[in-house]
């Protein structure tokens, strides 16, 4: 039902599904049981679990419960729709209703245990379909869609009911019935054109009616394969649905339309899938914005997640992440059939110089290369161009040469030059013969390159011939209407094509068992406690952190005793399970150089906790580190994705500039590196005004080792907070200089 609510629950059905069956929950595996090497150290699968959905799109037989051909009732339209599909996909169509005997000229069965045969999909249009799944269950139905609304995405009762709904199906087991829905719509039983040709793009959508633009493409002559319109996901969810897609040998490109997501990893398992086949993933995530995110958590009943996190998460695993359904359709189109490119150079091409510098703006702040022809590659557009003209890049014709049987020599020039991989050509508005002629030369010498040929027409009419016949006619330029839509697609074009080149799944890289600092750590966790900073520091030398020389003591004298073990000058800390911000509450002494002056700051720190009421396990009297930059490292955890990583600037700077990088474990070196080539203060990090670079191998090292503790302590750590974790200059290392770290 287009314009209706959905909501998810949050249960991991395939979870369910297993227990109920009596199994071990560990999932499968390209449909067999997952081995250990299939789970990561706290247990969670490392592949996806890839739904065998042929039958599911293309059955060979289907059963329609609440069938109707009464005119004037809801359910009549939906069921003409339905055998109008099962006749194109050559499926046996079965009525079930109680009172009937024929639906549209067809048997009817009054219901479906007494079905003339076994059934692969089963469409409810009932308004309780939970006795109907029941029954499913028994006649071995592979696939069940629920229209029904009332339920996540109504409230408590609601999600109630979805919950017994769920259960319902876990019940029948791993073997047993899958369930779209409920809350979903007739996106999937459309009818896609067979006679378009290439790759296809492959829709899945939370909303039906948001999917339609892409839906259109077909219009274009850009070919659909499949529209999976998710509803609630009370079972099948959009990752099963992209895992699927991401195996079938006609999708070029994935389109998603997502508000919220129903489980964060297993999302991110189906986007690895779909990045190690190469098959390109664009996705509008709603929730930028707090208005947005609480409309769509209210729309969906899911999470929308931290949108900084998504957003990472996203990046990690190469989905392409669009705002508009413009974009995603656009970018879709050309994902799902541009050849890989050749180089990254983009060339603007235009017959007009004003033309041609804005493009070249907008192409540059969106990211792409735009390098300037070689002399000898200048000297020969020469030949056409006139010699005042500028043929640098962006080239400018000035007209003239478009009309004529130069125009082509100029396109077939600029694509020769073998730095170039990309051209791009505004027309801002028809001018016959000549844009006519422009037109019908870009299409001639896109037939005959393997380079990316993108056109964008800019009149607003678009029913002009050399538009609607020449450039939608041709499979081999992409045709765009807006210039910021054209420069969005071919960036993403170059960036997926860049990442899936060199592409190493993170899962590969996780952890499988632990390690033995996960034992010492397992020591040290005290549930539901904040950990004092001494005992936060333990954790981290559990896991290799370094750590500056300290010690803790409970009396003036220790404190003497300790300051000279330690060396001179020291800081000294009030320590205490309860302390969150010690420099605030006068906590902290720091440069301090003589026994008086550590006896004096022990008592005035013992006394200031006393009047704050903080009760401390002792004083810290430590090393004190001047020289370095001073980061932030922490772990938190997000709803949709559980432990995150984050690196950024620290000190009091990371409440100022909030300059942080996050990424969602697992996550290799790599990654660690390109967290801090995000942060805008990188260049402290390579040494300014003088100061020499900092050890960003230790800063990296440090990373990691966060990484791991995140994994393997799992939910018993909520919360990691190392601050300032200072990273000395080159070769010396960083060290934690502050910590606090939360347990559940």
């Amino acid at each position: 039902m287009l314009g209706s609510t959905h909501g998810t629950l949050t249960t991991d059905s395939r979870r369910a599904r297993v227990i109920a069956c009596g199994e071990q929950p560990g999932p499968a595996v390209h449909g067999r049981p997952a081995a250990a090497d299939d789970l990561d150290v706290s247990g969670r699968p490392l592949y996806a679990d890839v739904p065998d959905l042929d039958r599911f799109f293309r059955p060979e037989s289907v059963a329609v419960v609440g069938a109707s051909d009464t005119e004037g009732r809801p359910n009549t339209g939906v069921t003409r729709q339905l055998v109008g599909w099962a006749e194109r996909v050559g499926a046996r169509l079965h009525p079930v209703h109680p009172t009937r005997e024929t639906v549209f000229g067809l048997p009817c069965f009054p219901s479906v245990a007494e079905l003339p045969e076994q059934v692969d999909l089963a469409v409810l249009l009932v308004a309780d379909p939970l006795p109907v799944i029941e029954q499913l269950a028994e006649t071995k139905v592979k696939f069940a869609v629920v229209f029904a609304s009332g339920f996540a995405e109504t409230g408590e009762a609601g999600a109630a009911a979805q919950e017994r709904l769920a259960a319902a199906v876990a019940r029948t087991g791993r073997s047993g019935v899958r369930l779209l829905g409920p809350n979903t719509n007739l996106n999937a039983f459309e009818h896609f054109r067979d006679d378009l040709p290439g790759p296809a793009i492959a829709l899945i959508t939370q909303s039906g009616h948001q999917g339609r633009p892409v839906f259109a493409l077909q219009e274009l002559g850009i070919r659909l394969s499949h529209w999976a319109p998710t509803g609630n996901e009370a079972d099948l969810e959009t990752a099963d649905f992209l895992s699927y897609f991401a195996e079938r040998p006609e999708v070029g490109a994935i389109a998603c339309y997502v508000e919220g997501l129903k489980d964060g990893r297993s999302f991110l398992l189906a986007a690895d899938r779909a990045a190690r086949r190469g098959v390109p993933v664009v996705a509008v995530k709603v929730g930028r914005t707090e208005t947005g995110a609480r409309t769509a958590a209210s729309h969906t009943g899911k999470l929308t997640g931290a949108d900084e996190v998504v957003d990472a998460a996203m990046r990690q695993y190469g989905v392409i992440r669009v705002d508009g359904l413009d974009e995603l359709q656009d970018t879709a189109a050309l994902l799902a059939r541009a050849r890989p490119p050749q180089a990254d150079g983009v060339v603007v091409y235009s017959i007009s110089g004003g033309t041609g510098a804005h493009a070249a703006d907008l192409a540059t702040a969106a990211g792409l290369r735009l390098p300037p022809l070689s002399p000898a590659k200048q000297a020969e557009l020469h030949q056409w161009i006139p010699e005042y003209l500028n043929v640098a890049n962006p080239v400018d014709n000035g007209g003239h040469p478009v009309g004529d049987w130069r125009g082509r020599k100029i396109i077939d020039a600029i694509l020769d030059d073998p730095a170039v991989g990309v051209l791009i050509c505004p027309i801002t508005g028809p001018f016959p013969p000549l844009s006519d002629r422009l037109v019908q030369d870009l299409v001639d010498a896109a037939e005959q390159t393997d380079k990316l040929v993108c056109v964008i027409w800019g009149s607003p009419v678009g029913t002009e011939p050399a538009y609607r016949d020449v450039l939608l006619g041709s499979s081999r330029v992409a045709t765009f209407r807006t210039l910021a839509n054209c420069v969005t697609a071919v960036r993403a074009h170059l960036d997926h094509h860049r990442f899936v080149s060199d592409y190493h799944s993170p899962f590969d890289q996780a952890p499988r068992t632990p390690s033995p600092s996960f034992r010492k750590a397992q020591l040290l966790i005290r549930p539901g406690q904040q950990l004092s900073e001494h005992a936060a520091k333990q954790l981290l030398r559990a896991y290799g952190i370094r750590v500056p020389r300290e010690q803790l003591v409970t009396s003036a004298a220790a404190a003497v005793r300790a300051a000279g073990l330690v060396g001179y000058p020291v800081v000294m800390k009030a320590s205490g399970a309860r302390i969150a911000h010690k420099t605030e509450l006068g906590l902290v002494k720091i440069g301090l150089t003589s026994a008086s002056q550590v006896r004096d700051a022990y008592r005035e720190l013992t006394d200031i906790a006393r009047y704050e009421g903080v009760d401390l396990d002792g004083v810290l009297v430590c090393q004190m580190v001047e020289r370095g930059v001073e980061m932030v490292v922490g772990v938190t955890h997000d709803d949709l994705f559980g432990p995150t990583v984050t690196v950024g600037l620290g000190g009091v700077l990371v409440e100022v500039l909030h300059d942080a990088a996050v990424r969602v474990p697992p996550f290799g070196e790599d990654q660690a590196r390109d967290m801090l080539a995000e942060l805008r203060g990188r260049p402290l990090l390579d040494g300014v005004r003088g100061r020499p670079p900092a050890d960003l191998d230790a800063l990296v090292e440090v990373v990691l080792r966060v990484q791991r503790m995140a994994l393997e302590l799992g939910d018993d750590l909520a919360e990691l907070d190392i601050n300032p974790l200072v990273v000395l200059p080159w070769g010396q290392g960083a060290v934690a200089l502050d910590a606090l770290a939360v347990c559940r």
